[in-house]
């Protein structure tokens, strides 16, 4: 193998160039799972990530004569931070607090949320003295907040969103028995025990 790269460069500039971008990919998801708590399956990434990682450095370090391989070596680094980015925004893995601010009195958003099957806490304050605020919080999946955050703008177009990342939620807010990233196992999930 060592001789069929060797006599082929371009070959093992793509090997390096790929490997690069999966190893830096890799680290991407597996930032994001640590801070998810999922740390078990985090070690299995960073154990992945880290053998590619040695490989692909490897083959440079033994090869710094030749300029293309840091070059494909650091393409490889740059296009993993847009590929892993762009693969966790694909996975949208977890949980996100949706909360809603909606000024019109007579949209009843908390109800017409409810209708639509969303588990929805309404609290009501007031804006500038006398303004009264439909205050409401939603824990939902990642990859349905695009979806809540249409129906609200259908709702109320005035209405004011923003979401913040849930890390752990008391599993009486869940709509159902949540499930691992993956579909693995709970033990794998974390390493909090019940």
């Amino acid at each position: 193998m060592v001789d069929v790269l060797q006599a082929h460069p371009l070959l093992l500039v793509l090997l390096i160039f790929l490997a690069r971008v999966a190893d830096v990919s890799i680290g991407t998801l597996r930032t994001i799972v640590v801070f998810k708590g999922h740390r078990l399956l985090a070690a299995g990434l960073g154990f992945v990530e880290i053998l590619i990682w040695l490989h692909a450095a490897g083959q440079v370090i033994r090869n710094l004569d030749a300029w293309y391989l840091t070059v494909a070596y650091a393409a490889g680094f740059a296009v993993g931070n847009i590929a892993g980015s762009w693969l966790e925004s694909k996975l949208a893995m977890g949980l996100e607090l949706v909360r809603i601010l909606g000024t019109d009195p007579t949209v009843d958003l908390a109800g017409k949320l409810r209708g639509q099957g969303y588990e929805v806490t309404a609290l009501h304050a007031v804006e500038n003295v006398t303004q009264p605020v439909e205050v409401l919080l939603i824990v939902e999946r990642r990859r349905k907040v695009p979806q809540l955050l249409r129906e609200v703008a259908a709702i109320d177009a005035a209405a004011v969103c923003t979401t913040n990342d849930v890390k752990r939620p008391a599993q009486a807010l869940l709509p159902r028995r949540r499930r691992s990233f993956l579909g693995l196992p709970d033990a794998l999930r974390s390493s909090k025990r019940k």
